[in-house]
């Protein structure tokens, strides 16, 4: 053996005694792992769009799309096109609300999933009708769709295969969220900035998203409140509270896990006495004692929140529910301060801290030391009462309907 590769043994050697001094065996084989899965990935990952869709997408020569008419009577048929749905995702969530919400006002809904990963359709199809409570239609958009008055793109790679269409029907754009950062820059977070170029009409989550369509992009947008499912998420009673909550996801960057595991470690050094609630995925060991809840279904979220004074929700772009299904059950958020956490949620029982480990830990404290909690946690319950899902798919339906209205009269004979 050269005196070369007995350099490197000798230095990895030392590497690994070390760090197995400072952080443990369990961080080692952390790190071994990860070294594995970076040598066995494809050095090309599929990516959430075909290419040949990016490709047909011409977005300074757009398709001109026709619209059936209107009929007085008839039903607004819509076309959504979206990601195939896992159990309990949130953005399919609130979309499938809304969805319910049209179908209940006189729409006709039909889905059509988009699917580069080439998944089993029919699974996604039983998760369709049995978890999300949709009895329509389900097929591969691949396989084309039906005319619509309306045919809605859902997330950034479902704009591609919105805008190619051929089939009739007004463009709109269910923006839940601002997809380029959820990706590092890359060909990915240029593709998907690109969508809002596109000639749809947006409906957005929050006021946030619609302000920066509108005033980086040009697009017209409108957008519905967030609400929450007050039914599902309550306080209940004035029991005795013992810990506090995190929305712990790993693999959405957008949450800031790594943040707020930092800011645990502090408080837990702090508050030993408080039980530190995780939830969202399964964790594994942390440097501090925790419960590992991992996914869990809305009443069993409901009973973790009645037992935590404080529930840390963190959203680095567009909120996520999770701070008003925390107010609705009395347990108080702390969120990184941010411009559009505070625009779309403008609840004045929201703490909100600068995005630093020291600062979140702090006002976690406070939120614990409150000198009447009971008193706060009844205050924040009540903020979120006036909320429901009705409001947000009735505003839903007044734009659908007001810019399919205006489309009809600008392009009469369409």
């Amino acid at each position: 053996m050269n005196s070369h590769w007995q350099g490197e043994i000798m230095r990895r050697a030392r590497q690994v005694r070390s760090t197995w001094r400072q952080e443990g065996p369990y961080w080692v084989a952390d790190r071994v792992r990860t070294t594995l899965a970076d040598r066995i990935r494809p050095k090309i990952a599929v990516s959430p769009v075909r290419p040949a869709d990016v490709v047909a997408a011409d977005l300074h020569h757009p398709r001109r799309v026709s619209m059936p008419p209107l009929r007085e009577g008839e039903p607004v048929a819509l076309n959504w096109v979206m990601s195939p749905p896992s159990r309990g995702s949130g953005g399919h969530t609130t979309l499938f609300r809304l969805i319910r919400h049209l179908e209940a006002n006189g729409y006709r809904n039909r889905v059509y999933f988009y699917d580069p990963y080439r998944g089993d359709h029919r699974y996604y199809e039983e998760i369709v009708h049995d978890a999300y409570g949709f009895a329509g239609l389900v097929a591969p958009v691949e396989e084309g769709m039906a005319d619509a008055h309306g045919i809605v793109a859902t997330t950034w790679s479902t704009a591609y295969p919105v805008f190619n269409a051929r089939s009739a029907g007004k463009r709109f754009y269910l923006v839940q969220d601002f997809e380029p950062m959820f990706h590092a820059t890359s060909s990915d977070s240029i593709l998907a900035e690109n969508t809002y170029r596109m000639p749809f009409h947006a409906i957005t989550a929050g006021r946030w998203l619609a302000e920066r369509l509108r005033g980086d992009y040009g697009m017209e947008a409108d957008h519905f409140d967030f609400s929450c499912d007050t039914a599902r998420y309550r306080r209940i009673g004035d029991r005795a509270r013992s810990g506090i909550a995190f929305y712990a996801r790993p693999n959405a960057t957008r949450r800031g896990f790594e943040l707020g595991l930092m800011a645990l470690e502090l408080f837990a050094r702090r508050r030993p006495d408080i039980t530190i609630h995780l939830y969202g995925d399964t964790i594994g060991r942390l440097p501090f004692p925790f419960v590992d809840h991992g996914l869990v279904t809305p009443d069993a979220l409901n009973a973790i929140y009645n037992q935590c004074f404080a529930g840390l929700s963190l959203s680095l772009t567009n909120v996520s529910l999770v701070p008003l299904e925390m107010l609705a059950a009395g347990c108080i958020p702390v969120m990184n301060d941010a411009l559009h956490n505070r625009m779309v949620l403008g609840n004045p029982h929201i703490r909100y801290a600068p995005p630093s480990p020291h600062e979140l830990a702090a006002e976690l404290e406070a939120v614990v030391s409150a000198p009447d909690f009971a008193s706060l946690s009844r205050q924040a319950a009540a903020s979120v009462e006036g909320l429901t899902w009705s409001d947000a798919g009735a505003r839903v339906d007044a734009i659908i309907r007001r810019s399919l209205a205006a489309s009809q009269v600008s392009s009469p004979t369409a």
